[in-house]
């Protein structure tokens, strides 16, 4: 991966962390504001569906937060884009489409095939 390449990924990379931390933290902000009057109002099963359906959103965030964190240390230690299966380059395509992946698209693949296999 040549200098402007690694660039372009790490601003990608940056962005988007930038943009899910700006996210999460006003999810969070949802989750604490409720006030108990407002529940009062609110059909309490509604409510709860509302409030696991927040967790779980902002549990997915927190997850791609951490992958996003590691894709750009593997940038510092000039080892993005290289899987960690089986050492080969994995290509800009991928990178492009999935830049917190860790796998080639082969490599990939075959995880997916024996997951399906044993569970």
């Amino acid at each position: 991966m040549n200098q402007n390449q690694t660039e372009y990924f790490k601003e990608l990379l940056k962005k988007r962390l930038e943009e899910l931390l700006q996210q999460s933290g006003i999810l969070l902000t949802e989750l604490v504001n409720r006030n108990s009057k407002e529940i009062e109002y609110l059909d309490c099963a509604s409510f709860d569906f509302d409030q696991n359906m927040k967790i779980r959103i902002k549990s997915r965030e927190s997850r791609l937060i951490k992958k996003i964190q590691a894709a750009l240390d593997r940038l510092e230690n000039n080892i993005y884009g290289i899987c960690e299966s089986c050492g080969e380059n994995i290509s800009l395509r991928r990178l492009e489409a999935r830049p917190v992946t860790t796998k080639c698209i082969y490599c990939k693949t075959e995880e997916e095939k024996m997951e399906l296999l044993v569970g």
